[in-house]
C-alpha cells in the first residue's frame, strides 16, 4: 500500500468509526477550530484553500508560510488548549500526536484534494450536499475562512 492509499484508507475509516471521542461534533468545539483556522490566515501563517472539520478530524488544504512543522504546532496547540477548555478537560491530550500530511505535486491533485476534503461529509453521510455542511469550505456560514483561500 502507497503513502496515498494509506491515507484514504484511514481517512475512509476516520469518516466511518462511530465509537471513540467525536468533541468536533459540538458546536462551540467546531467553532475554535474554525476561529484559528481564520487566525492562521490573518497572521499569514498560511493560505487556506480548503477546510473540513469532521467529528473526530480535520481536513486542510493550505500553502503554508511559514515551517510546516511549526504552523501545526502552533495550530494544534491552540485548538487543544481551547477545547479541552470547553470540555472541562485538563492534562488529556486533545489531537493525536502525528498528522498525515501530503505535498501537492500540481494543479491536478490540488484540485483532486480540494474536492475531496470539501466532500468529505457527503461521503460519511452526515449531509446530502457538500454545500449543506457549514463546518467546512464548501458551506461555511462564516464567509471571511472561506474567502482567505
Amino acid at each position: 500500500m502507497s503513502g496515498g492509499e494509506a491515507f484514504v484508507w484511514l481517512d475512509r475509516y476516520l469518516d466511518t468509526i462511530r465509537t471513540g471521542p467525536q468533541y468536533l461534533r459540538m458546536e462551540s468545539v467546531a467553532q475554535t477550530v474554525a476561529d484559528a483556522l481564520r487566525r492562521g490566515v490573518d497572521i499569514r501563517h498560511y493560505d487556506l484553500h480548503a477546510w473540513c472539520i469532521m467529528p473526530n478530524h480535520v481536513h486542510v488544504l493550505l500553502t503554508p508560510c511559514i515551517a510546516a512543522s511549526r504552523l501545526l504546532q502552533l495550530l494544534k496547540g491552540v485548538t487543544a488548549r481551547e477545547a479541552n477548555k470547553l470540555l472541562g478537560r485538563t492534562g488529556e491530550p486533545f489531537w493525536q500526536a502525528e498528522s498525515y500530511d501530503h505535498w501537492v505535486r500540481n494543479e491536478t491533485e490540488f484540485d483532486r484534494i480540494a474536492a475531496y476534503i470539501e466532500n468529505n461529509p457527503v461521503k460519511a453521510g452526515l449531509v446530502t450536499r457538500a454545500s449543506e455542511y457549514h463546518w467546512s469550505s464548501a458551506g461555511a456560514l462564516d464567509t471571511s475562512v472561506e474567502a482567505a483561500g
